[in-house]
């Protein structure tokens, strides 16, 4: 990472303990991540990831849709209106699934970005890691963009995703995209952050007709990429060295999660899940990045945002960390962190996934 001169934000200074009542949850669907913005109408539009309860904590992948909630103020609560981005169809790239929604707005339009993919294969039910399908409808994501008007839709959607994987087989996205973190950049440009998977030396087409082939199929290492677009709808620029990686880390799977980034007072922010506490110490906590470029990245002067265990109003701490974290930016400045939270059900880790709204001071 590169040497530069570190910024004096402390988002960590900021956050607030968490009421029980900021809870976004659903007695039928896992609920995960939220991307919220103003609208014109003073009111505050959410979209966010759900799919079936009884399917299971792994369903996401196969039968995620992006759904839409409204707000009359910030801290909510939030009322469920329609699903924004319902599955098409397998025909298209994005049948299936839409997942990890990111809301943008730019002169006068919504942008929503997010992972869609599809498979002509049915999936197992409740779905797994350990199933051969669930593989392939991994392997298939990528990134796409929808656009509307306003913020309650009706949404457009392209024929194609605007991100996706490079034709190259040693590539180090060459085998899938998701999970977009794309916002405006100091320049007025868009830029982007997103999740590659490349095709290692082992890698082969899953085989259907093995029980075994799931455990191949995974492609290599996790790895985070950056682009840029002087339009929303693309096309997308990608800077070809991985970001938010350390030395000593190369072999390591993945030591940054689920970026969300912004940028402020004419610099670039991130924030991700340290999973390895490489850049707070603390495993599982959410870390402030920062960079000159877009391209090069460092943590912050005060990485700690948010702790592993999050404090609330009561003094306790949630039992679990908070995943998918972004912000409410109202004005130029940050004013709510959305994330996913696992909570347990009848003894189930993550039994129920929902989402979390902090306030920031």
């Amino acid at each position: 990472m590169a040497c530069q001169e570190k910024s004096e934000l402390n988002l960590g200074a900021m956050v607030q303990p968490v009421s029980e009542k900021h809870k976004f949850i659903s007695e039928d669907y896992h609920i995960w991540g939220a991307s919220v913005v103003k609208g014109d109408d003073g009111k505050y539009h959410m979209y966010y990831s759900r799919w079936e309860y009884e399917l299971g904590h792994m369903g996401w992948v196969t039968d995620s849709e992006i759904a839409y909630a409204v707000a009359d103020k910030a801290e909510g609560p939030y009322k469920h209106v329609n699903v924004a981005l319902p599955a098409r169809g397998k025909e298209f790239w994005d049948g299936t699934t839409t997942h990890n929604p990111n809301i943008v707005k730019k002169d006068g339009k919504y942008y929503l970005y997010y992972m869609g993919c599809t498979s002509h294969v049915k999936a197992v039910q409740p779905t797994s890691m350990k199933h051969k399908d669930w593989w392939i409808y991994r392997n298939n994501q990528r990134i796409g963009v929808a656009w509307s008007d306003n913020p309650e839709g009706p949404w457009n959607r392209l024929n194609k995703p605007v991100i996706t994987v490079d034709e190259d087989s040693n590539a180090p996205d060459a085998l899938m995209v998701s999970n977009p973190a794309i916002n405006i950049g100091p320049d007025g440009k868009m830029f982007a952050v997103y999740k590659v998977v490349g095709k290692n030396k082992d890698w082969k087409p899953i085989d259907m007709s093995s029980n075994d082939t799931w455990k191949v199929s995974k492609g290599s290492r996790v790895r985070y990429l950056a682009s840029s677009a002087d339009n929303p709808l693309g096309p997308f620029k990608k800077h070809e060295e991985p970001i938010f990686e350390l030395k000593g880390e190369e072999e390591t799977h993945m030591i940054a999660e689920d970026p969300y980034v912004w940028s402020q007072d004419g610099k670039y922010y991130a924030l991700v899940t340290d999973i390895k506490g490489s850049f707070t110490g603390d495993s599982g906590a959410i870390a402030l990045m920062e960079s000159d470029n877009g391209q090069d990245w460092v943590q912050s002067k005060h990485p700690m945002v948010v702790p592993s265990k999050i404090l609330k109003e009561d003094g306790t701490r949630t039992e679990y960390k908070i995943e998918r974290p972004q912000l409410l930016i109202e004005d130029g400045k940050p004013t709510f962190l959305f994330g996913a939270l696992g909570i347990t059900v009848n003894g189930v880790h993550r039994g129920h996934a929902c989402n979390l709204r902090i306030p920031l001071k």
